[in-house]
């Protein structure tokens, strides 16, 4: 079989309080990228359709989407691992492809977490641990990450004026991206102000500045085959390499607590498929739902040696001019986290990136990217390289 290809890329602006259906927020992402790729509803060989349920009033969504987004009766999927559904959708649409049985497919993600309150998210959210083992001690994400932020801090010294560096960085690139949530700039000063909520404390070390926010919002990738990549696409960016792993759900389970194992083993899967390494990233989006998260994605990516992430970022080296840019779309910490959107998202902008296409957060002339999406507490690991 050939190769397969991304064609088309969108996604909907992401907001805290999405105003219609979960049809229409949806339709925002798929009619961008359809638009983008220059296909007809009717060319879609086949839908995967990414989110966490339980944060979804609708049941079976992906039969939903399909009715209302002209795409019966081709095939629809359902894919879920949590905040990494979107490129776990994105290997299910490659294997759909590669192995000839579409010759393209639809990667929907989408999330309206303002449908229920900010109580319920954080108890569904708690509910991603163990229910008998875990998550009756009263467990939520941003203590998980505390967790690991404070043994990262033990081993190697990290500081919390570190992790705010990384916030900065986000902020920096998030007042570009007129799609993200957060569009305000933040600077060190704001962590040791007393009176700014940014310093405010969460679960310590992490405090409000280091962790992202809720929203809504929908993001859609085309992809196909090389024969029809070529047929209707002047500028294909070609799936090179796909990681998958998991790690076990209890962290009474797990031995590594500065970094995320699945993580580690994803990148290693591949980049041995693509056959390349760490140094030939151009530019990388990874999952910073806290600003440590993004900090062990450095370590745990090959960019850094464990505990020496802190020195990528004070050296700007994370930034558009630097050696391995990151998040320049400002990530989580700046577009907001609609779970099953996030992934489709962090493709696309690579997918920009790759075509030339970024605007004001371009990085110069990139050949290969990278995405690093994270379900739960470094559970699910996935990582992507794209290439021109």
């Amino acid at each position: 079989m050939g190769k397969v290809a991304i064609i088309g890329v969108g996604q909907s602006t992401f907001v805290r309080k999405y105003p219609g259906s979960i049809r229409e927020l949806v339709y925002e992402g798929f009619k961008d990228a359809m638009t983008d790729a220059g296909l007809k509803p009717a060319d879609i060989g086949a839908s995967v359709v990414c989110s966490a349920p339980e944060y979804d009033k609708q049941r079976s969504p992906a039969g939903i989407f399909a009715e209302y987004l002209g795409l019966n009766p081709q095939p629809t999927f359902y894919v879920e691992t949590l905040c990494s559904s979107g490129s776990m959708g994105l290997k299910l649409a490659y294997s759909l492809v590669k192995s000839g049985l579409h010759d393209s497919a639809a990667v929907i993600g989408f999330q309206k977490m303002s449908e229920i309150s900010s109580s319920e998210s954080q108890e569904r959210m708690g509910r991603g641990a163990d229910i008998q083992w875990e998550s009756p001690f009263g467990t939520m994400m941003p203590a998980y990450y505390a967790m690991y932020a404070a043994a990262h801090m033990d081993k190697y010294g990290t500081k919390p004026e570190d992790l705010a560096a990384i916030r900065v960085k986000a902020s920096t690139y998030g007042q570009l991206n007129e799609r993200a949530v957060y569009r305000k700039a933040v600077t060190p000063e704001m962590f040791t102000d007393p009176d700014n909520i940014m310093g405010a404390p969460v679960a310590s070390p992490l405090r409000v500045g280091d962790c992202c926010a809720n929203a809504d919002g929908s993001s859609c990738i085309i992809v196909a085959s090389e024969e029809k990549a070529k047929a209707v696409c002047k500028k294909p960016v070609w799936i090179r390499g796909l990681g998958s792993a998991t790690a076990s759900v209890n962290l009474a389970g797990r031995t590594l607590f500065t970094g995320l194992e699945a993580a580690k083993r994803a990148a290693d899967e591949a980049y041995q498929m693509a056959g390349i390494g760490p140094k030939d990233i151009d530019v990388a989006e990874v999952h910073d739902c806290f600003t440590i998260a993004e900090m062990m994605a450095y370590e745990n990516l090959g960019f850094a040696k464990p505990g020496e992430g802190r020195d990528l970022i004070h050296n700007r080296e994370t930034y558009k001019e630097g050696s391995i840019p990151i998040n320049v779309d400002g990530g989580l910490l700046s577009k907001g986290h609609p779970i099953g959107a996030t992934g489709g998202s962090q493709i696309r902008t690579i997918v920009l990136q790759l075509r030339g296409e970024a605007g004001e957060i371009q990085v110069k002339d990139p050949e290969i990217g990278l995405v690093h999406n994270i379900g739960g507490v470094g559970l699910y690991g996935n990582v992507t390289i794209l290439g021109r």
